[in-house]
Formats: structure tokens, C-alpha cells, sequence
């Protein structure tokens, strides 16, 4: 069976950890700024761990399952 091809869509989009966990950017960051609270842009500046059930999908995508 050939090696798994890494999805560099998600390459770029994601980072793991040295513990396996599985980091992505909070989505809503982009446009429309003006309309979102200080407290909720600051928010958005925070990298979060991905779900349980996320994780093991990106983790797939990236080779690494």
C-alpha cells in the first residue's frame, strides 16, 4: 500500500502538539470586525484544542492516525 499524501490544506491550517493534541485557529476573525465586542475579538486571537472527534479527523488528513 502507497504512503499516506498529507492534506496541505490542513498542514497549514493546523498544529500538533507534543502530547498529540490537535490546534486550530478560531474561525470569525476575518471581515465584519466593527460589529463583534473587544471581548470577542480578543477571544478570537486564542488557538483552541480541537474536539475529540475533530482531532482524530484532522489527524487522519495530516498522516498521522
Amino acid at each position: 500500500m502507497p504512503k499516506m499524501k498529507t492534506h496541505k490544506g490542513v498542514a497549514k491550517r493546523v498544529k500538533i502538539t507534543g502530547t498529540g493534541k490537535v490546534l486550530i485557529r478560531r474561525p470569525g476573525r476575518r471581515h465584519l470586525l466593527s460589529v463583534k465586542s473587544a471581548k470577542r475579538r480578543r477571544a478570537l486571537r486564542k488557538v483552541r484544542v480541537a474536539s475529540p472527534a475533530d482531532a482524530a479527523r484532522l489527524k487522519r488528513m495530516l498522516g498521522k492516525a
